[in-house]
């Protein structure tokens, strides 16, 4: 899949032709960064996207975070328009993912239909009948080491 940034200075391919899973996080992290009701994440394999090849790399700037858990996550921007491209989680033991998550307005193609709600504790907007959702986040997801906490109930 290709994905593209605004203005069209960060371009590069998903590392495979489907993501792993589609996630729409409606934590107010989310929304702040997407200045939108949620931000939309597809999961896809680290291996073939990380290491970032020098030539990317030179085009992107990084902002690094803590989350509330005590993992860190890197975001990664275009140096040109601003646009959130993609983020890797680092345990908290600094171990980085198997996975990286690419922000799924930037993904040419991509399907929403089968996307999961996490987060939805802080949801501005309704969630769809039926669809799969957590309060905050599943005790286990792609690439994640489950933390055993008792707040990640599924809804």
């Amino acid at each position: 899949m290709d994905v593209r940034c605004q203005c069209g200075t960060v371009t590069f391919k998903t590392p495979t032709p489907e993501p792993m899973a589609v996630y729409h996080c409606h934590c107010t992290e989310c929304q702040k960064q997407s200045s939108s009701a949620f931000g939309t994440s597809a999961v896809f394999p680290a291996e073939g996207l990380f290491p970032i090849p020098t030539d990317l790399k030179a085009k992107l700037g990084c902002w690094r975070r803590p989350t509330k858990d005590g993992r860190t996550m890197d975001c990664y921007f275009c140096k040109v328009c601003g646009v959130r491209m993609m983020h890797r989680i680092r345990e908290a033991d600094g171990k980085e993912r198997e996975t990286a998550i690419i922000k799924g307005g930037v993904i040419e193609g991509l399907r929403f239909d089968g996307a999961r709600h996490i987060y939805t504790r802080s949801a501005v907007v309704g969630i769809p009948e039926g669809a799969e959702k957590w309060d905050a986040t599943p005790d286990v997801t792609e690439g994640r080491q489950p933390l055993g906490s008792k707040s990640d109930q599924r809804m």
